[in-house]
């Protein structure tokens, strides 16, 4: 049965302008074959609103589900038809009825919900058709859903009067014949069979699009696998390169500083000037060489696992001390640059390797140092949080630029600035602070603008927890044999019967008749005691 509301047309326009809604239809669902007269109304309305085919046909399934239930479980309801809004509109449809209601609502309402009898399909089929669903339900009141349909950008807001004229129309209207609607329904749904079946077949098509791809994508990383495992091979291959190759190059070199200083401390008489100048020479590029030989070594080391951690209790006012006493020599004479080391104020004993920390840091104030003309190096500690304590080095000099502060922990890479070509330098000392940084569990980072100078900061645990027990031999075969000191002979090149004395130690690298004291190159090597 279809009943026009009796609202009269001014009182009509009153609601729309008001933003109030606008009742188009009220109809009734008493018996089977009203549930496909209210679809037929439900496409008509939607027709006449201006929705296109595909929305009227989802508006309308959706009453009818709805419709269905009402009938299904309250035995009847009635169907509100109604448009709300006025700039920006939409479509509402009301359909209540006076049953018992829906018990648990919220478990039916959850995605989760499986119904064994049929009970809540209709709900979730309506909430994938609409736009907004809402439901209202209470065993003393019965239950009244209202499916929201919006307009479309597209759909043009409609005015009282082109509403009125809409609700006439349908006063006029004869009801269609059932079997036509249903007919009409059956046709939708071959034509949804046939979307359907497009749509299979375009994921058919996709699914072999994938497979395709993923054969790209397994073949890539088979390749990928394949170039990782040859470049492993050949990091452990430079990496074994570079320590046998700095154990052999410390051999000559150990040889070539120790003449040198032997010419220089004028154990084998009197130097020229010009001789003198050039023994200087040879000194100074040994060992610049032996640091880089060094730093391979130790970077070597890192990579390959193979460093000992010695952990031991220290204070970092004794290291400072140290650092103090054997940094201090680098300032030149009549330097503008000032050395300073704040005292640390309530720091707790660490419990690390005081020699790998010592190393870290002399290798950033050596830096700081050399690129640093006017002003200070300020190196500091203090506790950032509970269980870890910062080191850092500040300087006034040439800072690093933002793109570059990433790349100076690479190995051999070295930033170009107006003090770089009076400096001497093989680009691993920061690389090396890194791998030592994190291999005593901790990290190191960079503040810097060019101009304004450096601070970097070094992250470590207070006491260091990881493995202790790593190996001490290196990637080079043992035993090899260092000459360290020549002795006892006033003429070691040209008397053949000259004695020579080979002092070998694993742990430690020294220097006879009172050289180790002064030479740092050794004394910072190896062995704490030196």
């Amino acid at each position: 049965m279809i009943v026009i509301s009796d609202s009269t047309i001014e009182n009509r326009k009153s609601k729309i302008e008001n933003g109030i809604s606008y009742p188009i239809l009220t109809t009734e669902v008493r018996f089977e074959q009203d549930i496909v007269q209210v679809r037929q109304r439900a496409r008509q309305i939607a027709k006449g609103l201006g929705f296109d085919s595909q929305a009227q046909t989802r508006i309308a399934t959706a009453v009818s589900e709805i419709a269905r239930n009402a009938f299904k479980y309250a035995g009847g309801g009635k169907v509100e038809f109604i448009v709300e809004g006025e700039s920006r509109q939409f479509f509402r449809t009301r359909i209540s009825d006076s049953g018992p209601g829906i018990a648990d609502l919220s478990a039916v309402l959850s995605p989760d919900f499986r119904s064994q009898t049929g009970a809540g399909l209709g709900l979730a089929a309506a909430k994938r058709l609409m736009d907004d669903v809402q439901i209202d339900s209470s065993p003393d009141r019965g239950t009244a859903v209202q499916l929201i349909k919006q307009f479309s950008k597209q759909m043009p807001a409609l005015s009282a009067i082109e509403l009125n004229k809409l609700v006439d129309k349908l006063a006029r209207q004869i009801p269609e014949d059932p079997y036509a609607e249903i007919q009409q329904q059956n046709q939708e749904l071959l034509r949804t069979l046939d979307e359907l079946r497009q749509r299979q077949e375009e994921l058919v098509q996709l699914n072999q699009q994938l497979k395709d791809t993923n054969r790209g994508v397994v073949a890539l990383y088979a390749e990928l696998n394949e170039k990782a495992e040859f470049l492993q091979r050949a990091s452990e291959l430079k990496t074994s390169f570079l320590s046998n190759m700095s154990h052999e190059f410390r051999t000559p070199l150990t040889a070539i500083l120790s003449l040198s200083e032997i010419l220089l401390e004028r154990l084998d008489g009197e130097l020229s000037p010009e001789q003198e100048k050039q023994v200087n020479s040879i000194h100074k590029s040994a060992l610049s060489l032996a640091e880089l030989v060094n730093d391979s070594l130790d970077l070597a080391k890192v990579e390959a696992g193979k460093v000992t951690v010695r952990v031991a209790d220290f204070e970092v006012e004794d290291l400072f001390s140290v650092l103090r006493g054997m940094m201090r020599p680098l300032l030149p004479q009549n330097s503008a640059v000032t050395l300073i080391f704040e005292a640390p104020r309530e720091l707790p004993t660490l419990t690390t390797d005081e020699g790998k920390l010592s190393q870290i840091l002399r290798n950033l104030i050596s830096n700081a140092l050399k690129f640093t003309e006017a002003g200070e190096v300020r190196v500091a500690a203090e506790m950032e949080e509970e269980g870890t304590v910062t080191f850092s080095v500040a300087d006034t000099g040439v800072g690093i630029p933002p793109a570059d502060q990433t790349r100076i922990f690479e190995e051999f890479v070295q930033i170009e600035n107006h003090l770089q070509k009076g400096v001497k330098g093989t680009g691993l000392g920061l690389s090396l602070c890194k791998k030592m940084t994190e291999f005593l569990g901790g990290s190191i980072e960079i503040e810097s603008s060019p101009g304004a100078g450096s601070t970097f900061l070094v992250n470590l645990p207070i006491v260091y927890d990881g493995d202790l027990e790593k190996p001490l031999e290196m990637s080079a075969a043992k035993g090899v044999k260092t000459p360290l000191f020549l002795a006892n002979s006033r003429s070691p090149v040209r008397d053949s019967a000259a004695k020579i004395l080979v002092v070998e130690n694993e742990e430690c690298l020294s220097f006879s008749q009172g050289l180790a004291g002064r030479n740092s190159l050794y004394r910072d090597r190896g062995c704490q005691r030196c």
